[in-house]
C-alpha cells in the first residue's frame, strides 16, 4: 500500500488540487492519493505545522505526506527538504513546517533534495515534490534524491514561552467550529502544573478549569447540558492541544469561540499557576 498525502493552500477552486493529483497518478497509477486538507491559510506556517501533527499518526507507517505550503526557494526558504520522522516521510520546504514535529521526537533521517537539475528546465518546486513523493512512495531510499542534513530551520513565530509560574502560548488556528486551537500542549501543561491550581486567560476572559470532554462542563450540576450551550470553555483536544470553544456553538447562527470571544491567529492564551 503506497499513500501520498496532500496538504496545501491552494483551495478547491482553482485546478492546481487536481492537476497535482494528475501529475502523481501520470508517475505512480497505483498510489493512494488521501487529502488532509486543501483549505490552509495562505502560506501560513504555524497551522500548517499544526495541522500535520494532528494528523499524521492517523495513517499507516511509511506513508508519505506532500506539503504544498509557501513552497517557492527564496530568502527566507532556501531549500527543499525530505524527513524521515516516526516511519513517516514529510516533503516541504524548509521553512519551520516540522518545527512541531521535531520537538517530540528525533528525525531518522533528514535530506536537503538535490534532484532539481534532473527535472526538465521548466518544472516547478510542485515537480520536484512530486517527484521525491512518488520515489519515496515505491520505497526508494532517501540518500537517491538528497544529502543528509542534521538541523531544520526552527519556526521563530508564535513559540511558547515557558515560566515557572506560566505558560504563555498563542492561537495558532481557527477550526471548522469556530474553535480556537493554541499552540500549548497537554504535555507542557502536565509537566508545569505540578498539581496546582491554575487559571486560563486571553481578552481578559478566565476559565478555571480544563475539562477532559466538551460535555464534563455540566458535570455535577443539576441544569440540563442544553443550558450550557454557548457557555465558554477550554479542553485539551484530540491532537492534546488548548482548545477555547464555545459548548454546542454554530458559527453559521449562534457565533463561535472566534467571532464571540474575539480570538483570532496569533492572540495570546496563558495558563497562570498558583
Amino acid at each position: 500500500m503506497s499513500i501520498i498525502t496532500l496538504t496545501t493552500d491552494y483551495g478547491l477552486k482553482d485546478h492546481f488540487v487536481g492537476a497535482l493529483k494528475g501529475k502523481i497518478l501520470t508517475e505512480f497509477p497505483e498510489a493512494q492519493i488521501v487529502d488532509i486538507s486543501h483549505d490552509i491559510d495562505l502560506f501560513n506556517i504555524s497551522e500548517t505545522s499544526y495541522i500535520i501533527g494532528a494528523a499524521y499518526s492517523s495513517f499507516p507507517k511509511g506513508t508519505v505526506h506532500l506539503i504544498g505550503v509557501d513552497i517557492e526557494i527564496s530568502k527566507e526558504t532556501t531549500q527543499h527538504i525530505a524527513m524521515q520522522w516516526n516511519d513517516h516521510y514529510f516533503i516541504c520546504a524548509d521553512n519551520g513546517i516540522l518545527s512541531m514535529l521535531i520537538e517530540k521526537i528525533v528525525p531518522q533521517k533528514i535530506v536537503a533534495i538535490n534532484i532539481h537539475d534532473r527535472l526538465h528546465t521548466d518544472a516547478s518546486e510542485l515537480d520536484v515534490f512530486i517527484m521525491v513523493a512518488v520515489h519515496l512512495a515505491k520505497g526508494g531510499l532517501l540518500n537517491v534524491i538528497g544529502k543528509e542534513i542534521k538541523s531544520l530551520k526552527e519556526a521563530t513565530d508564535l513559540k511558547l514561552i515557558v515560566s515557572e509560574n506560566q505558560l504563555k502560548g498563542f492561537v495558532i488556528y481557527i477550526d471548522h467550529f469556530g474553535n480556537a486551537v493554541t499552540n500549548i500542549t497537554k504535555k507542557m501543561f502536565l509537566e508545569q502544573s505540578k498539581g496546582r491550581n491554575y487559571e486560563v486567560r486571553f481578552k481578559n476572559k478566565v476559565i478555571k478549569t480544563i475539562l477532559a470532554k466538551y460535555s464534563d462542563i455540566g458535570k455535577n450540576k443539576p441544569r440540563n447540558l442544553k443550558e450550557f450551550e454557548s457557555e465558554k470553555l477550554a479542553i485539551f483536544n484530540d491532537a492534546d492541544f488548548l482548545e477555547i470553544a464555545l459548548y454546542k456553538s454554530n458559527p453559521k447562527n449562534s457565533g463561535s469561540a472566534s467571532s464571540l470571544l474575539g480570538l483570532s491567529f496569533r492572540d495570546t492564551v496563558t495558563i497562570d499557576f498558583y
